[in-house]
């Protein structure tokens, strides 16, 4: 591990997600970030916003959304104000939708880590598949107010990085902009095949060895899986695998899609798979399938090629950033050209080159290089 922040005397203060939110991949990097702090022997210490009036359910969707609202906006900066007495070295915002509690904090630096402005450019009508309430465009400009009050704003890829500096507000030098890149939450790596496939064997999933194509992502329209379908369907008739999807369960709409493609049969639905039980679907997939129309990152194409699985994703950026020239990259458009690939790689004599690429493409996305450049970053920030 790189020298770490022995210029700082306190601790570093994280603030983490709500978790009835239930947003998975925000709750694992404050873990990783906490984990990975600890690992370097720095104190940290992860608080985040707790369901009181949030617990309440019956009321409905939308009254339960309100109550939530009175935990993160009310009660938690009470509790952050409170914790803040112990004077920690710096405040280190996980997450940039909780930017608005960086207007609450006085005399110590902090940081967002930004990991994407999709909601905030969808809350100013440009297309990012985010559209947003007028309640949700509040929200967002609340959100861009926390980020231009940081010391630092940290973007994941380079594409939130251009992003943050058009949008975000500069002011007497503040917030300054960096680039860190995240690294992988899960040592992700290739198993022996009889591993692999005895994990997914223990779940039920796939236990035969029958094979398949993964994506793995949300319902949310900019993950695109109406086009994963489609994809797949244009394939039907010439490979019999399977389609798995990794996380959500699918919509109502998009079984009915499946069902129209005569493709709903062979889908597989994998919901909140264990990072052991992700790592040996990647593991045993002919390919990832990922052509997401906007990303903050695109965690999965770098999981995947850490694992040895071909990846076949979207030409643009931040997909292209993290997949270097690992991938086999298409137009958002070009559904046969995505298909095409796919049937490619079916032949193990096709998949091989590619799985070599994206084993070392893969070795750039360090956890410990990370939580390296985070370190750097603070002890150029804290006191001495």
């Amino acid at each position: 591990m790189v020298p770490l922040l022995h210029a700082v005397k306190a601790m570093v203060l994280l603030i983490g997600n709500y978790p009835p939110d239930r947003q998975q991949s925000m709750q694992r990097f404050a873990l990783m970030m906490l984990n990975g702090l600890t690992a370097a022997g720095i104190p940290a210490e992860l608080i985040q916003p707790q369901p009181f009036f949030g617990r309440f359910q019956f009321a409905g969707r939308f009254v339960a959304k309100w109550l939530a609202y009175i935990d993160k906006f009310i009660l938690f900066p009470r509790r952050l104000r409170s914790r803040l007495k112990s004077a920690p070295a710096l405040v280190h915002i996980c997450d940039h939708s909780n930017a608005m509690y960086a207007r609450q904090i006085q005399d110590v630096p902090v940081i967002s880590t930004c990991h994407d402005l999709l909601a905030v450019r969808g809350a100013l009508g440009e297309p990012t598949d985010c559209p947003a309430s007028f309640t949700g465009k509040r929200l967002q400009r609340w959100i861009v107010s926390g980020l231009e009050a940081a010391t630092v704003v940290s973007c994941v890829s380079r594409a939130t990085l251009a992003d943050a500096r058009r949008l975000v507000m500069v002011r007497n030098g503040k917030p300054r902009f960096e680039l860190i890149s995240l690294g992988l939450n899960y040592p992700y790596r290739e198993l022996a095949p009889l591993e692999a496939r005895a994990r997914l064997a223990r779940h039920s999933i796939l236990a035969s060895d029958k094979p398949f194509v993964l994506h793995v992502g949300s319902n949310l329209d900019r993950k695109n899986r109406a086009g994963v379908l489609r994809i797949f369907a244009r394939c039907q008739d010439q490979w019999n695998g399977s389609l798995v999807f990794a996380g959500e369960p699918l919509s109502d709409a998009l079984r009915s899609l499946a069902r129209q493609l005569g493709v709903l049969e062979r889908v597989v639905e994998v919901a909140d798979a264990t990072s052991e039980l992700l790592e040996a679907l990647y593991n045993c997939a002919t390919a990832l399938l990922f052509p997401s129309t906007y990303e903050g990152f695109g965690w999965p194409i770098a999981e995947a090629q850490a694992c040895g699985c071909p990846v076949i994703c979207t030409d643009r950026e931040p997909m292209t950033e993290v997949a270097g020239d690992a991938a086999l990259l298409h137009d958002l458009e070009d559904e046969a050209g995505f298909a095409a690939d796919l049937l490619r790689l079916t032949n193990p004599a096709e998949r091989e080159p590619w799985r070599t690429k994206g084993l070392e493409n893969a070795k750039r996305f360090s956890s410990a290089h990370m939580i390296g450049r985070y370190c750097e970053l603070y002890r150029s920030l804290a006191p001495v």
